[in-house]
């Protein structure tokens, strides 16, 4: 079982959950984080981190946010390690909890 970031995080990327994270699995793109399937423990720390409640298990994934447990595995790949908190976006809290963000996401 792994972890993944959801639709949520898309435009707030809060950066709480990274500084927990024992194994780094945290990986950081443009305007959202993702969970390295490969490398995630699951140990849980990171999900009550989440300010936003944008962390889920795949065994609890919402059936709408399902598509983000790929994405996650996808983006990992090729976005760099987080390993340290960063400032939130300036605008992070306008963002947090509208929905169909997916179509924001930045590659």
């Amino acid at each position: 079982m792994t972890y993944a970031v959801t639709e949520n995080c898309i435009k707030c990327k809060y950066t709480d959950c990274v500084e927990v994270c024992p194994v780094d699995c945290f990986h950081e793109g443009p305007n959202m984080l993702v969970i390295d399937p490969d490398e995630c423990i699951d140990c849980t720390l990171c999900v009550p981190e989440c300010p936003i409640n944008a962390i889920y298990s795949e065994d609890d994934l919402p059936a709408d946010q399902e598509q983000f447990l790929e994405l996650n595995a996808e983006l990992a790949k090729v976005w760099p390690v987080l390993t340290e908190m960063k400032d939130a976006p300036a605008d992070a809290a306008e963002w947090e909890n509208k929905p169909d963000k997916l179509q924001y996401l930045e590659r």
